[in-house]
């Protein structure tokens, strides 16, 4: 089997660049943000509070469980999601490092 553009960059690298391309829609955002502020909830609970369908936030819905972001249990017919600290430890160490650099660096670049 042939190799992918992915195998020439790092697991570490890889794994970032799934977390935040499941951040570049708009309505993962939104998603996200609800669940920070009601800290759990069904998908049913999702599709009343955001103008799309039940179709399309299931899809983003798994967007961000498939990159880590956020995390299901199953509770009967329903699956409540929270957020998964683990995926954003991991943007959160990068964009850390991001901003250690910046600071050394102010007003240094071209």
């Amino acid at each position: 089997m042939g190799t992918t553009k992915s195998d020439h960059f790092t697991e570490s690298q890889n794994e970032l660049a799934i977390l935040t391309k499941a951040l570049g829609h708009p309505a993962r955002i939104a998603i996200l943000e609800y669940l920070l502020k009601v800290n759990s909830c069904i998908c049913g609970d999702i599709v009343n509070e955001l103008p799309l369908s039940q179709p399309t936030i299931s899809q983003h819905l798994k967007e961000l469980k498939n990159a880590g972001l956020i995390k299901g249990s199953i509770e009967g017919n329903t699956i409540c999601y929270c957020i998964n600290e683990v995926g954003f430890e991991k943007i959160k160490g990068f964009l850390s490092i991001v901003t250690l650099h910046l600071e050394k660096r102010k007003n240094e670049c071209c």
